[in-house]
């Protein structure tokens, strides 16, 4: 089996932990990686929603499976459009790791001071912060989790932004401040780790053996909300579904430049009837998107 990846430190610890897995599951697989580079990764003076958005680190990648260059890719899910490449499939999502968001900074974000810069190039994050702390200096921040922390050092940024999970996973202990899920609700898919194949593969089943059923159920329900308010990643929202029991506890936010504007909604649902809760639940944040929308 060939598993294609990027090349950058975190997407390579992703995609050792699927080798192992795998190998743990299929000692009999054999199992090649293969590195790439996407247009995210090569073009990094620009924000991240004019490469495309979702999809500029994962549509190079989808792509090679379609034509057999490899069978497989490793993602980080929240990277991935809702909308799958027609001729693959999503066949796993691992257990998913820390949801939060993280500040580097050596004071929290409510003592930065004023003007303060603040690096982040998602649009979810930069909305946040700026609802928050509106007087902050907020920036666009480009390249791989060691170059923006490296960045962040060399004292181009007082303080940057960035996946708790990422740093977990590539094992970096750096002073930071855990942003509150609960408000700073995460984007959709942050945390989790996903497997592409070609759809009907003939590695699905050995692929499969990796899925977690509560994670993938979770990200599905944030994937939905997304899908249904259009999936792009030019609208400031975040959506954060955790399982409880037979029920689901879905957050959802549309963070405004206009205060009153924006939206928090938290609803809980039966998990036998939750298509019809994350309709509602899109449909109550959709005007709020909307206008988002066409603000940028």
């Amino acid at each position: 089996m060939i598993i294609g990846t990027r090349g950058s430190a975190l997407a390579l610890a992703q995609t050792r932990t699927v080798v192992q897995q795998l190998a743990m599951r299929r000692p009999d697989l054999g199992i090649e990686v293969r590195e790439f580079k996407t247009v995210g990764d090569r073009v990094t003076d620009r924000p991240l929603a004019s490469l495309g958005g979702y999809g500029a680190f994962t549509k190079e990648l989808d792509q090679r499976i379609v034509v057999g260059e490899i069978d497989a890719a490793v993602n980080s899910l929240k990277d991935m459009p809702v909308d799958l490449t027609p001729g693959t499939e999503l066949a796993a999502v691992l257990p998913r790791g820390p949801v939060e968001d993280i500040l580097l900074s050596k004071v929290p974000l409510e003592k930065l001071p004023r003007g303060a810069i603040v690096g982040s190039s998602s649009v979810r994050r930069r909305s946040m912060l700026l609802w928050k702390r509106p007087d902050l200096d907020v920036r666009d921040l480009r390249g791989n989790v060691p170059t923006r922390i490296r960045k962040w050092k060399e004292g181009q940024y007082d303080a940057i932004i960035l996946a708790r999970a990422g740093l977990v996973r590539l094992k970096i202990e750096e002073e930071h401040h855990v942003l509150d899920p609960e408000v700073f609700i995460p984007a959709v898919g942050q945390g989790a780790i996903a497997i592409v194949c070609a759809a009907g593969s003939e590695h699905l089943s050995a692929l499969r053996q990796l899925n977690d059923p509560r994670t993938r159920t979770e990200v599905e329900a944030e994937r939905f909300i997304l899908r249904a308010l259009g999936g792009g990643c030019s609208v400031p929202i975040g959506v954060w579904a955790t399982m409880q029991g037979q029920e689901l506890r879905v957050r959802g936010s549309v963070i405004s430049s206009v205060r009153s504007e924006s939206v928090f909604i938290d609803r809980t649902m039966p998990l036998d009837r939750r298509e019809e809760g994350l309709t509602e639940m899109a449909e109550a944040m959709r005007p709020a998107a909307g206008r988002c929308d066409l603000a940028r």
